[in-house]
This record gives C-alpha cells, structure tokens and sequence, in this order.
C-alpha cells in the first residue's frame, strides 16, 4: 500500500514529461471492515478495499482530468494518455491552476486496525437492546464499519500532502410496525473514533427509535397555517447544505447564487454562526487537505448572522476574483443558542417539530417547499402528534433572518454539531 502512495508523485512525473505545463494528481486508498444487520439479524462480515487515483494536466490553459481505480504502471501511463487528448481537446479557460508551494505534511489520526470483538458486542448488543425496549421496531439494516482511509496528493510546483484517517461509521435503517400500522422509515448516521459508548447512546439514534415507535398512528393536518417550525439536528443539515449550496463554485461562477453580494453582509439571525471544522478534534469525521491541493483549515462561514466567506474553490476563486477558502466546506458546526429545547417548543403557537425533510432543489429565489417526514404537530406549547401527508414552504433566505431561537443542547454524529433551531414564517398544510 505504501507503494501506491507513491502514485501521485509518479503521475506528475509521466504529465509533465508528456507536455503537460502543469500537472497535479491525487490518490485515494479505502479499507473497510463492516459487520451487517439485515432485518434483525447478523448477516455479513467483510473486509472490501478500494482505490481512486485522479490526475489532471494543464496545458495552454486546457486541462484534462481523468479518474482510475487502478495503481500500476500500465494503468498509469494510459491515464497519462487519456489527460493529454482531453486537454488537447478542452477549451482555453485562463482560470484553471495548480495550488502553489506549500510545505509537504503527513497527517494522522484515529484508530489504524478494527477491533473486531468490541464491534461485534456492540452491535449484538444493540440488536438486543432494540427487540427488548422497542419490540415492534424492525431493524431494516444496520451497518456498522472501521474506515481507514490514506491519501497522497503532488503535483508539479513540488505540493506533497499525505493523510491517513482511521473511524468508525454506524448507520441504521429501521420502521416500526404495530398491527396493519407502519411507520414511515427512518435512518440515522454516526461516525466515532472508538466504541467507548453502546451505539443506541451515539447522536440521536435512540430519540429516531422512540419516535418511529410513536409514529405508527399519525394524523392529518385539517387546515393550512402560517407557524413555526422547530428543525432537529438531524434535519438541520438539509436546510444548511442549500445555504452552504449558494456559497460554493458551481452558483457564484454562474451567478445564480442569492448571496452572490451579500459577503460582509448580514444574511441571518445575529444567534446565528456556522463554522466548517473539518479538522476538529470535536468531528471524528473530517479531512486535512482539499481536493484542489490546500492545506485545510477550520472557517468560520457566518458569524452571528454576518457572512464571512464562500466556499469557493482555487478554479472558483479564479473565476470569479473571490477569495478562496480555507477548506472545502462541510464538517458544519452551528454555535449553541440560549434556549432549552422544552421551553422552545412551549414557545410554539402553531408549527412543526420537523424530523426529516424531502424536498426538491429550491428556485432560483431560495424557495422550497417538500414534505415533513417523521414529524409532529405543535399547539398551544406541547406536542400533540405524530403528522402524515403534511408540507412546509418558504423562502431559504428569508428563513435564516427568521430565526425565533436556537437551542442549548446539540447533538454531535462525527460529522456535524448541530442544535434545533426554531424559525418563524413558515407555511404548513395538510392534504
């Protein structure tokens, strides 16, 4: 495995003597050892190993880039040729680069071997555990998996990065049901650096379980209404990717982004801060070099509501004249707020505890509208019910500036720290 390390530098060598002016290239090596539940029962053991080497050749301002799942020789000259004829026949973009010098590093962290016993008594623990407290839970399938993953990054103005991440990753799958009542299914994702803690204890997975066992008998919604909506840490993250979405290359070089002049600017809630950690030791998720060959670093994305950076790439920097940032997003953060959950949802009039939400890709002007899923009806202070065939609208912009309180408690799954958060303004119907 050593030797496929080794690659990235090796390609650079092979494009820069083909005639490319610049060259960079990235290697990925994955191992996973991953125990499976599939409904309620051990299922699988295995260990699978996977490769992706990615090279790029600039030349006259044309690049070409190709993705391999090989590492030998032959598989990389032939990569070499491929790179060559596409960027022979791509168009002049001035933008396209290589990140400049930067000190080479190795970095390192997590566990390198699976411990095999501790991983199956958790997750034989955790089968039991379920049948006894939630009898009518069905365990669709649970994943639970070592990750050890090893990069190395060159390219021709002498970058050297490498990095070995070794996690643990668990993710169920589950509905619940009672009689001829189902619930509507439901997941979560964890990821760790150890097994110190039973995986029902691990972000919300036992608050998902408890619910779903509620969620078997629901109710619809009689009338439409204007309200507030509480979103979970668990359905937070859909809302912030579309933020996030807006900030990134693909919508500030086409100018579709709503933010496009807003850096600087408030777009949010002064309560509101979100942070990109990926190389926090709070996240057992992360990485410690982008794709495009930085060195990443943890950012501040907005700051008690102000707008601090985009998320744009080296070729995003250069294409618009922006700034480029420090890492590659993800890995989100949001700052605790002062409000007990509880006393959030006694604020409530009228509104929605939102679990989980599916919807489509919002307009241009950051409207949405999708549908609640494994959510509750909130009247009068209290949660009432479970809800079905219930939809919620409104603008992503004017969301964030609607912000009615954030909580005190987060919940933490390796790979975000998010709290629940409150927001006001927002259009809730039933059938």
């Amino acid at each position: 495995m050593t030797g496929k390390l080794q690659m990235p530098s090796k390609c650079v060598d092979l494009l820069i003597r083909a005639g490319m002016d610049k060259a960079q290239a990235n290697v990925l090596l994955t191992r996973k050892t991953e125990l499976n539940i599939d409904t309620g029962q051990l299922s699988l053991m295995r260990t699978t190993d996977d490769v992706s080497l990615s090279l790029t050749g600039i030349r006259n301002n044309r690049r070409g880039t190709t993705v391999i799942n090989k590492t030998d020789d032959d598989a990389a000259v032939m990569a070499v040729e491929q790179v060559v004829n596409l960027s022979d026949a791509g168009e002049s973009d001035p933008a396209v680069d290589i990140s400049p010098f930067q000190p080479g590093e190795n970095f390192s962290r997590g566990p390198e071997e699976p411990n095999l016993d501790l991983m199956f008594s958790r997750l034989n623990s955790f089968a039991h555990s379920v049948q006894e407290r939630y009898p009518t839970l069905i365990l669709e399938q649970a994943v639970l998996d070592h990750t050890e993953k090893k990069r190395a990054f060159a390219n021709s103005n002498g970058v050297r990065f490498s990095s070995r991440r070794g996690q643990y990753n668990f993710t169920v799958m589950f509905t619940c049901k009672d009689g001829g009542k189902t619930s509507s299914f439901n997941y979560s994702m964890v990821s760790m650096e150890d097994m110190e803690k039973e995986l029902c204890e691990l972000g919300a997975i036992d608050t998902l379980m408890k619910q779903s066992v509620e969620q078997v008998s629901t109710a619809v919604l009689p009338e439409a209404f204007v309200g507030d909506i509480i979103v979970t840490p668990d359905c937070l993250g859909d809302f912030l990717g579309t933020v996030t979405g807006y900030l990134g290359d693909y919508s500030l070089i086409t100018g579709t982004s709503i933010y496009k002049d807003s850096l600087g600017s408030k777009i949010a809630d002064s309560r509101l801060t979100l942070r990109s950690m990926p190389v926090s030791s709070r996240l057992a998720g992360g990485y410690f070099f982008t794709g495009d060959g930085f060195k990443a670093e943890n950012s501040t994305i907005i700051e008690n509501g102000v707008l601090k950076s985009f998320l744009l790439s080296l070729y995003g920097s250069r294409k618009t004249g922006g700034k480029r940032a420090a890492n590659s997003g993800s890995f989100y953060v949001v700052d605790p707020g002062d409000k007990a959950f509880d006393d959030m949802v006694k604020s409530v009039d009228r509104g929605l505890l939102l679990c989980r939400f599916s919807g489509g890709a919002p307009s241009s002007s950051g409207d949405f509208s999708g549908v609640a899923k494994n959510s509750y009806y909130i009247e009068n202070g209290a949660v009432k019910y479970p809800v079905s065939e219930t939809m919620v609208a409104g603008n992503i912009r004017e969301m964030l500036t609607n912000v009615k309180s954030i909580s005190r408690e987060r919940v933490n799954n390796g790979y975000s720290i998010y709290p629940w958060i409150a927001f006001s303004g927002i259009t809730v119907s039933g059938k």
